[in-house]
């Protein structure tokens, strides 16, 4: 593998999303001067044809696909149709436009939801299509597997090196606070946050707390990103996470003490957990030479410091 240099041709799909925005840091921290940004706004990458003048007129030389509709378990349960389409457009534009063009390296980003409900823990990459996936984010894991599909296709039709990642559950600053929408741990941050500002004696989580989760900083997964791009050539998608859980009440309780909430925690069973263990296998990324190096209970404190700091962006 050729090492991406400083003066790579970078698009970043998705730039303000939480990965997104963790990779702008990242490549600009590390002295990169060649990033492709551009906003929903500038570019529909649901438009097959405003992708492709994206991509004539910037000529990029690496893809990150970080662009995708997401959100947490009521999201995808009330919008499957919206999570599947828009999902399945953006990447089959990314992808025709980069080969179109000539892009020498494009990193296709899955979610750990695509591995099927009940599948052996730590989860390998071989358990990939070997069951029923979790009912109430199905329509956003089958876009994702149609991705990593149409990745393999490519690498066997025009010998190209790409390939597809796999990351755990995410979080970090620039996550979606909205109590309604967000994931699991920025919900828990946005719930205590308030309950500890309007002095309430308890707050309510979903669910039964007793399901366990593999959670990943952001800023962390960036470096697996770029660190994938310069070693990695495999049809196979590669899992990238921390290799350990914790149970959604385990994790209540650190956020709990992170955001300094005292009060008692409920939990709302008739609210739905989800898959109840969902831990993967990190033995292929590790013995490349790559490992998380975030702590849990660091990343919630450096997560719930962001939080604050930018409190009136996040009450949406």
């Amino acid at each position: 593998m050729t090492p991406l240099t400083p003066g790579t041709r970078i698009f970043i799909a998705g730039h303000r999303g939480l990965v997104g925005s963790a990779l702008v840091r990242h490549f600009t921290e590390h002295g990169f001067t060649n990033l492709i940004l551009r906003s929903s706004a500038d570019c529909d990458l649901r438009d097959a044809a405003a992708t492709d003048a994206l991509f004539a007129e910037t000529r990029p030389e690496a893809v990150i696909d970080a662009a995708a509709l997401v959100g947490g378990i009521a999201a995808n349960a009330d919008r499957p149709a919206d999570f599947f389409s828009d999902n399945v457009r953006i990447q089959v534009n990314l992808l025709d436009s980069a080969v179109a063009y000539g892009v020498a390296r494009f990193l296709f980003l899955g979610s750990s939801c695509i591995y099927p409900k009940v599948a052996p823990q730590p989860i390998p990459e071989t358990a990939l299509l070997t069951g029923r996936l979790e009912e109430t984010n199905e329509g956003y894991a089958m876009a994702k597997l149609a991705g990593i599909t149409h990745v393999v296709a490519i690498r066997r039709q025009y010998g190209l090196p790409y390939i597809s990642a796999m990351p755990t559950n995410l979080y970090g600053p620039g996550d979606n606070f909205n109590p309604d929408s967000s994931h699991v741990l920025p919900a828990m941050i946005r719930r205590f946050h308030d309950a500890t500002q309007n002095r309430a004696k308890t707050a309510t989580c979903w669910g039964s707390g007793r399901p366990r989760r593999e959670f990943l900083h952001v800023d962390d997964f960036a470096e697996a990103c770029r660190f994938l791009l310069d070693h990695y050539d495999d049809d196979l998608p590669i899992n990238v996470g921390t290799g350990t859980d914790v149970t959604i009440a385990e994790l209540a309780g650190l956020t709990a003490g992170v955001v300094g909430y005292r009060g008692g925690i409920e939990w709302d069973q008739t609210r739905p957990d989800g898959t109840f263990e969902k831990l993967l296998d990190v033995s292929r990324i590790n013995d490349l030479g790559w490992k998380a190096t975030t702590h849990l209970e660091d990343g919630i404190r450096m997560t719930y410091r962001w939080f604050v700091e930018h409190s009136d962006d996040c009450r949406r």
